[in-house]
């Protein structure tokens, strides 16, 4: 049975995913799960992943869920993957693990919960606290700093590599999702750091043209939300002008 990956581009770990199977050749079926549309609560996608959240993928009898886990599992059930990806070596697998399980805890909350407190929420009409802006983006800012400085300070991928692993794909994927912020914010937050920007090219250069295929959907939603984002401005200063 062809692997199934269940997921939606705009998904930072969903694009990992489909950019993985693609590089290493893993033949597979995509099938998008609309979170706009709030289609991981669907029944059916509750059957798969009962935490209702993307990605997950269903390979013969198994349902997995959780991207770092699922490229985990990819790595070795899948041989022509190139071993740079997921090493072998217990020294090596330690040290991509240590740089996963920072994500979660620091990067990615950052960097969601900037998408989602500065953009997200007001084009779709909840309410964005400034106190919870200011507490997120000190966040990224700092996971930005610690990628700079620390797990990119011994070799132009992460944790001293010379080649991407499963940790390059999954952090440079959520450093895309910056891509939505506005031009101003986008260079006023990332523009310091000189290796993150370098990093984020060799690893879309190390898995061209996969990489820029995938992330078509959010160059795409980009362009609408900063347009939707200065429609709402520009009725904002109007009514502040009455």
């Amino acid at each position: 049975m062809v692997l199934k990956v269940y997921g939606d581009r705009l998904s930072q770990p969903s694009r990992a995913i489909i950019i993985f199977c693609k590089i290493n050749g893993i033949e597979f079926e995509e099938i998008e799960i609309n979170i706009f549309k709030n289609q991981q609560y669907s029944p059916e996608y509750k059957e798969i992943n009962p935490m209702n959240q993307i990605p997950a993928i269903v390979d013969g009898e198994l349902k997995l869920f959780e991207s770092h886990t699922i490229l985990m599992y990819l790595s070795c059930a899948f041989p022509q993957v190139a071993s740079h990806w997921y090493p072998s070596d217990v020294y090596k697998r330690a040290k991509i693990h240590s740089v996963l399980d920072w994500h979660h805890s620091f990067l990615r909350r950052g960097a969601a919960g900037f998408i989602f407190n500065t953009l997200l929420a007001p084009l779709n009409g909840f309410r964005s606290y400034p106190q919870v802006i200011i507490q997120v983006e000190e966040i990224l800012l700092r996971s930005l700093s610690k990628l700079e400085h620390i797990w990119l300070k011994d070799g132009p991928f992460l944790a001293g590599n010379s080649q991407p692993s499963i940790a390059d794909l999954l952090l440079a994927c959520e450093i895309m999702q910056l891509e939505l912020l506005s031009e101003k914010d986008y260079d006023r937050i990332l523009s310091p750091y000189v290796k993150v920007i370098q990093w984020v090219e060799d690893t879309k250069s190390a898995t061209a043209p996969h990489f820029d295929e995938v992330h078509e959907l959010l160059f795409e939603s980009q362009k609408r939300f900063r347009e939707q984002m200065a429609t709402k401005s520009r009725k904002t200063q109007v009514k502040s002008k009455m």
